[in-house]
């Protein structure tokens, strides 16, 4: 079933990346998640001198890691701690929701810490947060509800342990 799974997932990647308008189709039935009111707050003090954290949504984790699970239709409300001096080879992307054919190639096209690293060189932010996390962002289902009540709210507190005062998260 998995693997089976996971094809279909690739087949329906590629139609979406060449049929817009299926994908537009898809998006006008799909139930989404909405919140009330601005879900952040504005800076405290300059950038340069403010710690910045990165999360991302593009399934990516370290080799040595489990891999984010393919095999469930809702997707995976995990998430994956990653140092932030982690070495691009060290990293793998699981997520076969989106076609990440450009990030294997330049992590830094979902997880960009080496521009975060140069900002830093060059006195634009303040620091790099210890930890990136890693999530998939393909979750649906009950999951939404684990990701929102669970997953999010530990990785918060997690963020405010590191030290993070703002944060960056890229899609995929």
């Amino acid at each position: 079933m998995g693997r089976l799974h996971n094809l279909t997932n690739a087949l329906v990647v590629q139609l979406y990346k060449h049929l817009p308008w299926l994908s537009e189709r898809w998006a006008r039935r799909h139930r989404f998640v909405e919140t009330e009111g601005i879900p952040w707050v504005p800076m405290r003090k300059p950038l340069r001198e403010t710690v910045i954290a990165l999360a991302t949504t593009a399934g990516v984790h370290l080799k040595t890691q489990p891999p984010f699970d393919m095999d469930d239709p809702n997707g995976d409300a995990s998430f994956r701690v990653i140092p932030s001096d982690v070495k691009a080879e060290a990293v793998v992307i699981t997520h076969n929701y989106y076609d990440h054919s450009a990030a294997d190639k330049d992590l830094n096209v979902v997880l960009p810490l080496d521009r975060l690293k140069e900002l830093k060189t060059e006195g634009r932010i303040g620091g790099i947060a210890p930890f990136v996390y890693g999530f998939m962002g393909h979750i649906d289902g009950p999951h939404v509800d684990t990701l929102v009540k669970q997953t999010a709210p530990e990785v918060a507190r997690r963020l405010m342990r590191d030290g993070a005062e703002a944060v960056v998260l890229t899609p995929a």
